[in-house]
């Protein structure tokens, strides 16, 4: 397995970085650290949690994750792991975290920092993230800005202040970004460079077959400013999979959890994910290999975020990065994308 340098810092992570937000709810602590296993038996180095996870958040399971992981991280040689976590951020009604103490201020974050690293029972964390912005922003399926909804937020010079203090008492190596939009993550690296700070190296965004808005806008701005793309759904919460085209009530985390993947109930999703199961049995492959071999291939990404409930769907997600797309799939992904997206100006 590949590794990619993460922007402009020293980390070298595997092109595959397993998720872990199944851990603690649909898997417990034996299941998971199979999969632990099993994926670095096969090449990762690369580990993705939270302090809100397991998914869907919940007072009861609140940090359930990262002491599943911690728990593994104990019998491992703690150089050879790239661990990435994130802090949650305020807007979302997560009152139970932190005692609601939810801001990106310093106090805040050394709290949050301080409460994973207890959780995964390790000194440092290689890659902390800010789940998503703490100002306004439409996010999670939502898709328009509204101004009328502005509130008070810790502001961004504060917060990489807060960061760099964090790394400098070595809790902390690097930094990077959540669910962030273009203008949020050009200020970002626009105040650490006029204020001699450091900058975010890597951006966790959703993007897939039937999310590929990041190449609008943030593919240029990430590759001119050094930031690596970590892909997180890239199956679409199990969506690219095509289970729910031939039964809407299969197994699966959109049906398990109410209300959860709402994203993926717009109209053009289920032709567009139909359009690309055709093109993958056409081509001799399984939609979720069509899916992961896409993301795989894309020159923007460093890492790809895979979450799986069993080893089988581990295996298949790692098997992936065996099929090289053809051009001409390539293509047909492209008019099917314009077909089934309204593409940009």
């Amino acid at each position: 397995m590949q590794r990619r340098q993460l922007g402009n810092s020293a980390l070298q992570v595997s092109e595959v970085c397993l998720g872990t937000m199944t851990f603690g709810q649909q898997n417990g602590e034996s299941a998971a650290h199979a999969q632990l296993d099993r994926a670095f038996a096969a090449g990762v180095n690369f580990i993705d949690t939270a302090e809100m996870y397991p998914v869907p958040p919940r007072a009861a399971t609140c940090g359930r994750t990262e002491e599943i992981v911690g728990g593994w991280l104990l019998g491992q040689a703690r150089d050879q792991v790239i661990l990435a976590t994130k802090a949650a951020g305020p807007s979302r009604g997560l009152h139970w975290i932190r005692d609601g103490r939810l801001g990106f201020d310093l106090a805040s974050l050394r709290l949050a920092v301080e409460g994973s690293l207890r959780r995964l029972r390790t000194d440092y964390i290689d890659l902390y993230q800010l789940h998503w912005p703490a100002r306004n922003q439409p996010m999670f399926g939502q898709w328009q800005f509204d101004p009328a909804k502005e509130h008070v937020a810790t502001g961004i010079l504060e917060t990489i202040e807060a960061l760099a203090t964090l790394a400098g008492e070595g809790k902390i190596r690097y930094f990077g970004l959540s669910n962030e939009h273009p203008w949020g993550v050009m200020e970002f690296v626009r105040l650490a460079r006029a204020h001699g700070l450091p900058r975010p190296v890597a951006l966790q965004n959703a993007y897939s077959l039937l999310n590929r808005v990041y190449e609008s806008g943030l593919a240029e701005l990430c590759h001119r400013e050094q930031i690596s793309l970590l892909p997180y759904s890239p199956l679409a919460f199990g969506t690219l999979s095509g289970k729910y085209l031939a039964n809407p009530q299969a197994a699966g985390r959109i049906n398990e959890f109410s209300g959860f993947g709402q994203r993926y109930a717009k109209p053009n999703v289920a032709p567009a994910v139909a359009a690309y199961a055709e093109l993958a049995h056409r081509h001799g492959l399984t939609p979720v290999c069509l899916a992961l071999a896409f993301v795989y291939s894309r020159w923007f990404v460093a890492s790809t975020i895979i979450g799986a409930t069993s080893l089988v769907q581990l295996d298949e997600n790692l098997g992936a990065l065996a099929v090289q797309l053809p051009p001409a799939v390539l293509a047909e992904i492209d008019q099917i994308h314009l077909r089934h997206t309204n593409p940009a100006p």
